[in-house]
C-alpha cells in the first residue's frame, strides 16, 4: 500500500487545456490599459517563463521513480502537460512580441539561459527542487491577486487577460504540486527557505532585467513619469503586489503547505467564467 505523498485537496482538480490565445494584435499596443511601465513589467515576466517552466518540468520529473503515491504521480503528469502548454504559449508570446516591438529577445533571455545552464551542471537536484517550489508559491500568490477582487486584468485587452487569467489559474490548481514532491523526497525546511529568498532576488532581477529592454528599445527609460507610474502599478491600491506580502511571507512557516491558501472558489469562478 503506497504512502500518501500528494495533499492536494481532492475535489481539486489539474486540468490539462490547450487554450486558442489569438494575441498577435494586443502585443503590438500598450496592452495593459495603454500602461506604459504594467505592460513592460508583465512582457517581462513572460520573457522568464519558457526557461523557467522547463526547469520546473525537469525538476520535478527528476524525482519521478521516488513517488510512490498514485494520486501525486498523477499530478505530476498534468503538472508537466499544464506547465509544457504555458512554455509554449509564452514562447509564441515572447517571439511575436520581439518581433512587433523591435525587442531583442537573445539579449532578453541569454542572461536567464547562461544561469539555468550554469545550475542544471552545478546545482545539486534536490536544491534545483527546492528553487521551483519557491518560484511555484510565488507565482501562486500572484495568480491569487490575478484572480481576486483586484481584478487587474479588469483594464487589459481581451485577449491579454484571457491568456493572463488562465495561466493564473492553472497555476493555482498545481500549485502543491512541486511543494508535495518536495517533501516526499526529504527536503528540509532550511533548504526550502533558502532557495526562497535566492529566488525572489533572482525572479525580480530578471523582470527589471526585461523592463529595461524594453523601456530603453521604446526610447522611455528614463522617463520618470514611467517610473512613478510603475511604483502605482506595483504597490498602489489595486497594485500587482499590494496584499501578497502575508502570503508570502508563510511560505517560511515550518508547518506550510500551499494549500493552507485555499482559493478553490477563484479557479472554480475563472472556470465559470469560460464557460459561459
Amino acid at each position: 500500500m503506497s504512502q500518501t505523498q500528494s495533499y492536494t485537496p481532492d475535489n481539486v482538480s489539474i486540468v490539462k487545456r490547450n487554450p486558442e490565445l489569438d494575441i498577435a494584435e494586443a502585443l503590438k499596443t500598450e496592452w495593459m490599459d495603454n500602461h506604459v511601465f504594467a505592460t513592460a513589467w508583465l512582457n517581462a515576466m513572460s520573457i522568464t517563463f519558457p526557461l523557467g517552466e522547463q526547469f520546473f518540468i525537469n525538476s520535478v520529473r527528476h524525482y519521478r521513480d521516488r513517488i510512490s503515491d498514485p494520486k501525486l504521480q498523477r499530478e505530476m503528469k498534468l503538472f508537466y502537460s499544464q506547465e509544457a502548454v504555458h512554455l509554449r504559449e509564452h514562447q509564441r508570446y515572447n517571439e511575436l512580441l520581439c518581433a512587433q516591438r523591435g525587442y531583442d529577445l537573445e539579449k532578453l533571455v541569454g542572461p536567464l539561459r547562461r544561469r539555468m545552464r550554469w545550475v542544471e551542471k552545478n546545482v545539486p537536484a534536490r536544491e534545483r527542487l527546492a528553487g521551483t517550489v519557491a518560484v511555484e508559491h510565488m507565482t501562486a500568490v500572484m495568480a491569487e491577486r490575478v484572480l481576486g477582487d483586484a481584478d487587474i486584468f479588469s483594464v487589459a485587452h481581451p485577449a491579454m487577460a484571457k491568456l493572463w487569467r488562465w495561466h493564473a489559474a492553472e497555476e493555482m490548481e498545481h500549485k502543491a504540486v512541486a511543494f508535495d514532491v518536495y517533501r516526499a523526497v526529504g527536503g528540509t525546511e532550511k533548504m526550502r527557505r533558502a532557495a526562497m529568498r535566492r529566488s525572489t532576488f533572482f525572479l525580480f532581477w530578471d523582470i527589471l532585467h526585461g523592463v529595461r529592454h524594453m523601456l530603453k528599445s521604446d526610447g522611455k527609460l528614463w522617463n520618470l513619469k514611467v517610473w512613478a507610474s510603475g511604483l502605482v502599478f506595483l504597490f498602489g491600491k489595486r497594485g500587482v503586489l499590494r496584499g501578497t506580502l502575508r502570503l508570502y511571507r508563510d511560505f517560511f512557516r515550518e508547518d506550510f503547505h500551499p494549500w493552507q491558501h485555499d482559493n478553490q472558489q477563484l479557479i472554480e469562478r475563472w472556470s465559470l467564467q469560460q464557460s459561459q
